[in-house]
């Protein structure tokens, strides 16, 4: 994984931030909600200044946690209904650090406390920060590599080698096992962006936790365009 933070390659619109404001996400999401998985496709403009719109549309829940999201759901996405809903300035929220450092361990201290290190939810922890910034922005190349070094520290990180995503997308498997819980990670090989996350729980009520595919990313000039590129 540092081999590949040291080696991305850039995307189309990585240098595209002046004249396409707009950040561009679409995701699709599956999570646990006490006994059922809830399954939402979201599209998401956001502009630096918080200000955006969001377009949902969910899919009917699952009864039950035993659940591996497939590639035939995905049109039931497509079936559903849309809601949209507009966010003035300031009102988006932002997954990224106030300052995003390049060093390492400032980047680590900065998304997880450094006194919650002894505990046995950490790397989970880091995981999901990574997953959250890459899941609800579009990361520059620098960002990237930051976030990819942040992955390389978790500790027991392993590399699964190569898998297909829901979109069938080849990239790098990564998981991490903690505290009864096993996260999974796939990775571009080119240009580092995380295609898909997985976190399955082993507990009392052992499943799904959550699952998310980014469909697309990449920049907008206005909060209707699709991305010029995703």
């Amino acid at each position: 994984m540092t081999l590949l933070a040291d080696t991305l390659v850039s995307t189309p619109d990585d240098s595209a931030t002046t004249v396409l404001p707009y950040e561009y996400l679409h995701t699709r999401n599956w999570n646990r909600a006490t006994n059922a998985i809830v399954r939402t496709d979201t599209q998401r403009w956001r502009h630096a200044d918080g200000s955006g719109r969001e377009v949902t549309r969910r899919a009917p829940d699952l009864q039950g946690v035993h659940h591996q999201p497939t590639r035939d759901e995905q049109e039931l996405f497509d079936a559903a209904e849309p809601t949209t809903i507009r966010y003035r300035p300031g009102e988006l929220a932002t997954h990224l650090p106030d300052v995003f450092p390049s060093d390492t361990d400032t980047l680590i201290a900065r998304l997880v406390p450094p006194e919650l290190a002894a505990e046995p939810t950490y790397p989970r922890l880091l995981v999901d920060r990574v997953v959250a910034m890459a899941s609800h922005h579009h990361l520059d190349p620098q960002q990237r590599a930051a976030t990819l070094q942040v992955l390389a520290a978790v500790p027991g990180i392993t590399y699964q080698g190569l898998t297909t995503d829901l979109a069938g997308r080849t990239g790098m498997s990564f998981h991490v096992v903690a505290e009864q819980s096993t996260s999974s990670l796939v990775i571009d090989p080119t240009n580092g962006q995380v295609l898909s996350a997985e976190e399955r729980v082993d507990s009392l009520r052992p499943g799904l936790f959550t699952y998310v595919l980014i469909v697309a990313r990449g920049r907008a000039g206005t909060d209707r365009d699709p991305a010029s590129h995703s």
